[in-house]
């Protein structure tokens, strides 16, 4: 641990107030930042996806369900893995509880990962889970949003992540990224995302 300084109540208070104010200062910059990114452009998707769910076979647009508004959440789990990432089981931890929150304000919230869906269900249940999860294994959906990579891409150094050309490692872990959200719309019947 850290060693740190011991002072008056008095010297507390005057640190603290100055840390204060580059709090305020950063939460400022963090809704400046967010704004701008509601605004930022949407692209169209007009490839058709599909994923196995425990609905059977479900498109992108099925994902959406009765709300305007998906959230995508890329879930670490390759095909040959015995379990999924356990950094995206931590946040999955607490998927479950957000879900009515984020569908009183017309949204939907999907894990999506490329190991099969029986290996996801496993996991779903051993863990509790009743978020929607669904496989997108035999789709090109991970590889097209740059969050997964073929070893032949990898070798070639012909990788997309973070929106820019990066040399990834060929490990099991380089082959799948993580990929936070991907905020999507229904637009008159066509599928945009933030970019």
């Amino acid at each position: 641990m850290t060693a740190h300084k011991i002072v008056s109540h008095d010297a507390w208070i005057a640190a603290r107030q100055r840390f204060l104010l580059k709090e305020k200062e950063f939460t400022r910059l963090r809704d400046e930042l967010s704004r701008e990114r509601r605004e930022l452009p949407w692209e169209r998707v007009d490839k058709e996806y599909v994923f196995e769910s425990t609905n059977g076979r479900e498109t992108l647009a099925d994902l959406f369900g009765e709300h305007s508004q998906l959230i995508v959440y890329h879930f670490m789990y390759g095909p040959d893995w015995e379990i999924g990432c356990r950094s995206c089981s931590f946040w999955a931890d607490n998927f479950n509880n957000i879900v009515p929150h984020l569908a009183a304000r017309d949204a939907s919230l999907v894990a999506v990962s490329l190991a099969p869906l029986q290996k996801l269900q496993a996991q779903a249940r051993r863990f509790g889970w009743t978020f929607k999860w669904v496989s997108s294994h035999g789709s090109d959906f991970n590889f097209d949003y740059h969050v997964s990579f073929s070893p032949e891409a990898l070798e070639r150094g012909d990788t997309v992540y973070n929106y820019s050309p990066q040399k990834l490692g060929s490990t099991p872990k380089g082959r799948d990224e993580e990929g936070l959200a991907y905020p999507m719309a229904w637009v008159k019947h066509r599928i945009a995302y933030e970019t």
